[in-house]
C-alpha cells in the first residue's frame, strides 16, 4: 500500500478523529500532515498489513498526545507587580478564617466532621475512613461533598476570587 492510496482512504475519518480531541482547526489540519509524514517515515517497517488501520489510529492518538504534552501556555507578566503588605494580608486572613469557620458549621454534621478531620485537623482520607469506620472511597467521596457545599455556601455569602492553581487571591464578604 502506498501513501497516496493511504491518503485517500484514511485523511477525512483520521481529520474528524483529530477534530473531536483538538478544538483548533488550523491545529487539526497541522497534527493530520505530522500523522501523515509518521506514517510516510514508518510506512517501510510495517510488518502485519492487515493491522493498518489500528497502527495509523495509534500513530494519530499518540501524535495527538504528544500535541498536548509539548503545548505550552504563556503568559504576560506585568512590568510592575503589586503585593499586599502583611498588615493587609493579615485582616484578609482573619476575615477569610472567620467566613469559613462560620459558614462550616451550617454544614450537615456528617460533612462538617468529614472536613474539620482533613482539612483542619490534617487527617488523611484513609485515616478519616478508619476513624469514622466507613469505607475509604465513601470517605473520599464524604469529604468531597463536604467541599462541594462549602463552596456552595460561601460562593453565596461571600466574593472568592482564585488564581488559576486555586489560591485565593480576592475574598470579600458580600454586603446583605
Amino acid at each position: 500500500m502506498n501513501i497516496e492510496d493511504l491518503w485517500d482512504q484514511f485523511h477525512q475519518p483520521l481529520k474528524t478523529y483529530i477534530s473531536h480531541r483538538v478544538n483548533d482547526q488550523s491545529i487539526v489540519d497541522d497534527l493530520l500532515q505530522i500523522v501523515f509524514m509518521k506514517i510516510q517515515v514508518h510506512l517501510p517497517n510495517l510488518i502485519d498489513e492487515q493491522k493498518i488501520d489500528s497502527w495509523i489510529y495509534r500513530i494519530t492518538r499518540n501524535t495527538i498526545i504528544d500535541f498536548y504534552r509539548t503545548k505550552k501556555t504563556s503568559e504576560i507578566l506585568p512590568d510592575v507587580l503589586h503585593f499586599n503588605d502583611s498588615a493587609e494580608e493579615e485582616n484578609f486572613t482573619k476575615e477569610a478564617t472567620v467566613c469559613i469557620r462560620s459558614t462550616i458549621k451550617r454544614l450537615p454534621e456528617k460533612y462538617r466532621e468529614a472536613l474539620e478531620l482533613t482539612d483542619f485537623q490534617g487527617l488523611s482520607q484513609k485515616e478519616l475512613s478508619e476513624k469514622l469506620g466507613i469505607s475509604y472511597s465513601g470517605a473520599k467521596s464524604r469529604v468531597q461533598r463536604g467541599r462541594g457545599k462549602l463552596k456552595q455556601l460561601l460562593e453565596g455569602c461571600c466574593h472568592i476570587e482564585a488564581d488559576r492553581y486555586g489560591n485565593i487571591v480576592d475574598f470579600r464578604i458580600l454586603k446583605e
